[in-house]
């Protein structure tokens, strides 16, 4: 009986170790791809849908910032509260609220789709 103690002590102690953290501190060697235009539909929306759609897709929620379409989304893009937000720059509220910071790469899509215009593609 003794003998099984040991290893289920390790197990637990194993198991309760994990943690998550920001994928581009544990995987610096992926780079970001931003080199091509940055599509709203194959890389804005997964960032939204991920980090912001959750909270800003109904009235009365989100502190009255709905985003959810290309409209509103360019919207907040054009006006800098968008990226103010997410980059947690002063003066904006940072977002996502209670979350951790977008990575470097969402941000980099995020800066890069609003540089080249908001495109909806």
């Amino acid at each position: 009986m003794k003998k099984l103690v040991w290893p289920v002590v390790m197990l637990l102690l194993g198991l309760s170790s994990c943690y998550y953290d920001k994928a581009d501190v544990l995987y610096p060697s992926v780079a970001c791809d931003t080199s091509t235009t940055v599509s709203y539909t194959q890389k804005i929306i997964p960032i939204f849908q991920s980090s912001c759609y959750g909270c800003h897709t109904s009235p009365g929620s989100g502190g009255g910032i709905l985003m959810g379409t290309y409209i509103l989304d360019k919207a907040m893009a054009v006006n800098g509260t968008l990226y103010g937000s997410v980059a947690h720059n002063n003066g904006f509220s940072p977002m996502p609220k209670g979350a951790s910071k977008l990575t470097t790469c969402q941000l980099q899509l995020i800066k890069k789709w609003i540089d080249n215009g908001s495109p909806n593609n």
